[in-house]
């Protein structure tokens, strides 16, 4: 038996709006639109504002990704492996992410909830399963974050010393600031992060776009740097390489669309949830894998083909840097690492409110009395927000003291974050498989089955190559997750009461919901502004 948030045995008062405008489904079920109260007064407890649209919530998956920042590396990464074929490492990642993001489309059309993939796993596999999942989240939201902070430094830097300026050789301090920078914009109300994510990387992706049409453009008229010319090997691989050399490289692209998913953890602030969030992660997969494709084929172009280019592609440090340089001008390039540089902030912002976010639902549903479950004005998971910000710091000055050069540092952290978030991504994609085709009634057409079951078996065969057969620090981070997915499952298993209140949380409909600000001269209309006008819902 479904019910609605609000009537849950655990949860004081809370301050709900009229859902006469609204109505929800789940298991293919409506809920009935109801007259809600409207309770007030000083028991009533801050909680999520329910306020995003379609295009609040693709900006906030857009941002979660970072296109601008995370193509600023992630190409010499894959390069590093593929060489000069580094473009299929992403072409295998879109076609993986492809398939995965059916599951995340098609599993919020009928569940909405912060928790994003801990609910989307929980209404379909089970608690322990969904509490796992949402639990593997936070790490990979975390570790990307620490990753992002680090990799700021190293573009900043390159910014400053582009235009001679300065040049640090400690990023710590660097990291440190940004963070502060990061955790204070965190704590603003996520309307208003949305947006900026949005501007952000709109204004970094036209000038990496502007720079890729003049790679093509001097390299189609012959006026490209060392003779270079246009050319189609960029799509060959490096003799004896096979699927799992391709497969390997490819968690570069796959760690690229980290975040593709964050909309889904945006169900209890989305005015409409169960519209506009699929729509939302349809928007940001569509956009941003266009856009990684003309960016690694353009860097991969740029530094050209012969063995001489393709080493400098796999060695460099800044991508943006050293083409804007030879093809444009060091003002521009200088200009390319500083749009890094932010889209990488952009990049934290949107991973610690996600992680912030998740760890909310989980500690909310796990003990609803607990101090992590707390809101502050702005709606935001407060406590979980200063937990997740206060992970990163410890989490880069114990990198710090390691002497880990900042490239490695970076891709240490964001090689955990994506083996994490390939766990969630494999138990989402074992949920939604679950849940449209054996769990009574068909709720896709049959041959669709296969989608998931594709994105299934890519993401265990990513995983697969990325622990087995890699060495150095590498051989540690399967460990690594597998303590913390341990921690959580002991969390959920043993502590007495969490799996059976989560359980019931889960059965739980609709996240609860707030007033969006109201104009003070209308207060009663304003109290539901982003929710009862119908024109809202169109």
């Amino acid at each position: 038996m479904l019910m609605k948030r609000n009537e849950g045995p655990h949860r004081p008062a809370l301050p709900t709006l009229s859902t006469k405008d609204i109505t929800h489904d789940h298991d293919d079920q409506c809920a009935p639109a109801t007259d809600a109260p409207v309770p007030s007064g000083p028991a009533a407890a801050p909680v999520l504002r329910k306020e995003l649209k379609v295009t609040d919530a693709a900006a906030f998956s857009i941002g979660l990704i970072g296109p601008v920042g995370g193509m600023a590396l992630l190409g010499a990464g894959a390069a590093a492996l593929l060489g000069k074929g580094a473009v299929m490492a992403f072409v295998f990642a879109i076609v993986g992410v492809a398939f995965v993001a059916y599951g995340f489309v098609k599993l919020s059309a009928h569940i909405s909830n912060t928790g994003s993939v801990y609910a989307l796993v929980g209404k379909t596999i089970g608690p322990h399963a969904g509490f796992v999942a949402g639990w593997a989240l936070v790490a990979a939201y975390v570790t990307i974050a620490v990753g992002s902070t680090i990799e700021i430094g190293l573009f900043f830097n390159s910014f400053l010393s582009l235009l001679h300026i300065a040049t640090f050789h400690e990023w710590i301090w660097e990291a440190i600031i940004a963070l502060a920078i990061i955790g204070a914009l965190s704590i603003r109300q996520i309307k208003m992060v949305t947006r900026i994510l949005l501007y952000v990387e709109i204004a970094g992706a036209v000038l990496v776009a502007a720079l890729s049409v003049v790679i093509i453009v001097r390299l189609g008229i012959g006026a490209a740097p060392a003779g270079q010319t246009l050319s189609l090997q960029i799509f060959s691989l490096p003799s004896g390489t096979g699927i799992a050399g391709i497969a390997g490289a490819a968690v570069f692209g796959f760690l690229a669309f980290a975040g593709f998913e964050g909309a889904a953890a945006l169900g209890g602030e989305s005015v409409n949830p169960k519209k506009d969030i699929p729509r939302a992660i349809v928007i940001a997969v569509v956009l941003v894998g266009a856009f990684f494709l003309l960016v690694v084929a353009t860097q991969s172009l740029g530094y050209g083909v012969s063995a001489s280019g393709v080493k400098a592609f796999q060695n460099t440090s800044t991508p943006y840097g050293d083409l804007g340089t030879a093809y444009i001008g060091s003002v521009y390039a200088a200009l390319l690492n500083l749009m890094a540089s932010i889209s990488l902030l952009a990049i934290t912002v949107g991973t610690l409110a996600g992680a912030a976010r998740v760890a909310y639902a989980l500690a909310r549903d796990a003990s609803p009395t607990s101090r992590l479950a707390k809101v502050n004005k702005q709606g935001v998971p407060i406590v979980t927000m200063a937990i997740v910000v206060g992970m990163v710091l410890v989490a880069m000055i114990g990198q710090r003291l390691t002497g880990a050069a900042e490239k490695d540092a970076t891709f240490y952290w964001l090689t955990i974050g994506t083996i994490a978030l390939l766990v969630a991504y494999a138990l989402a994609t074992a949920g939604a498989l679950k849940y449209l085709f054996f769990s009574g009634r068909i709720k896709a057409p049959r041959w669709q089955v296969a989608v998931p079951v594709l994105g299934l078996a890519f993401i265990l065969y990513t995983i697969y190559t990325n622990v087995v057969g890699v060495s150095g620090p590498y051989i540690w981070f399967p460990y690594v997750i597998l303590a913390w997915l341990a921690i959580g499952f002991a969390l959920v298993t043993f502590v007495p009461g969490v799996a059976d209140r989560v359980r019931t949380e889960l059965a739980v409909d609709d996240e609860p919901v707030t007033p969006a600000p109201a104009p003070a001269t209308t207060p009663a209309l304003s109290t539901s502004s982003s929710i009862s006008n119908p024109k809202d819902h169109s």
